[in-house]
């Protein structure tokens, strides 16, 4: 058990039945209140995000995370394959699981998948990947960095906005937190 003052960002707890990880956490200490803790929570059984408030004398329990290094394989009807690189062993994940995940996903790529209990809770990607442009507007003659971004659609069907020097067969790298373009690769 914690309190709510030794809540961190990307810690799992259990809360409310269900595990959730921390997106962020900010302590508030106010003149004449108690502190509070405003965190960003993400339920990793049902992918829904929302804030919670909580006193610094709350008591929460941490869960433990079993992380594994895998390598995403393949996609079969509604399951992704992933194999363990330690022992090779193959696991199939649902959609559920997945998440949005799913835009990011090409095949080898390497991600770690973290268990509670024997049970894979959630996928962590790398912070970015290299995805090529397979559809956007042309090419614009003089356009540079700081024009207007437009719409480019990725390899995976992942829709960001690029820079409107970019071109339809462009390697772009993408910042997997947040979805953004950083730079052509």
């Amino acid at each position: 058990m914690i309190t709510g003052i030794q809540l961190r960002q990307n810690m799992v707890i259990l809360f409310r039945g269900d595990p959730h990880r921390l997106l962020s956490v900010q302590h508030l200490a106010l003149q004449n209140r108690r502190g509070m803790i405003i965190t960003k929570l993400r339920n990793l059984k049902t992918g829904t995000g929302y804030e919670h408030r909580f006193q610094s004398e709350d008591k929460l329990e941490r869960v433990v995370l079993e992380p594994r290094q895998m390598e995403y394989l393949y996609r079969d009807e509604d399951q992704f394959w992933f194999m363990d690189t330690q022992t090779y062993e193959q696991i199939g994940l649902g959609k559920d699981v997945i998440g949005e995940v799913v835009d990011y996903l090409l095949l080898n790529t390497q991600v770690t998948i973290n268990y509670c209990k024997g049970v894979p809770l959630d996928i962590e990607l790398p912070l970015t990947v290299k995805l090529k442009v397979t559809e956007t507007e042309p090419n614009l003659k003089g356009a540079t960095a700081t024009a207007s971004p437009k719409a480019a659609t990725l390899e995976t069907g992942l829709v960001i906005q690029v820079p409107r020097f970019i071109e339809i067969g462009n390697t772009v790298e993408v910042d997997t937190r947040e979805g953004k373009y950083l730079s052509r690769a």
